[in-house]
C-alpha cells in the first residue's frame, strides 16, 4: 500500500518531470524514486548542467 503522505508532490510519484516542450527528465526533487520523506532535502546534491534554453543535459 502506498503512503500518500510521502509521495513527491513535484512529480506526483512518477519520478519523471517534463518541461513546456515535453522533454522528460528524472525528478530533481525526489531524485527519480517518486517518494519524498521528512528530512529529505529538495536541493540537488550537485549543480545541474543545462543548455542555453535551460534544458537539462543528462
Amino acid at each position: 500500500m502506498v503512503d500518500r503522505n510521502n509521495v513527491c508532490k513535484a512529480c506526483e510519484g512518477t519520478g519523471m518531470l517534463a518541461d513546456d516542450e515535453e522533454w522528460q527528465y528524472r525528478c530533481t526533487v525526489c531524485k527519480g524514486d517518486g517518494h519524498f520523506f521528512p528530512g529529505d532535502t529538495p536541493e540537488p546534491s550537485s549543480l545541474i548542467n543545462v543548455d542555453e534554453n535551460n534544458r537539462l543535459l543528462d
